[in-house]
């Protein structure tokens, strides 16, 4: 795939939080990868978790419904 086929689905403010989700996610067999921007020292930024276009909305939905 190229760069351009992958689509963030979530933005989390702690890495665990991300790395649940992609569990989740895996669960419905949606391969996602998680983008760490946080800066180590200051604590600041986002975790990114990011999927294949094609599986971008159903992500999403999953996402979304988590708590349900």
């Amino acid at each position: 795939m190229e760069n351009n086929d992958f689509i963030k689905v979530y933005g989390a403010a702690k890495l665990y939080e991300a790395e649940l989700i992609v569990g989740l996610l895996a669960c419905d067999d949606i391969e996602a990868t998680i983008i760490n921007k946080r800066d180590s020292q200051c604590l600041f930024g986002e975790v990114e978790i990011y999927v294949a276009a094609a599986d971008a909305e159903k992500a999403k939905e999953i996402i979304a419904n988590r708590d349900e």
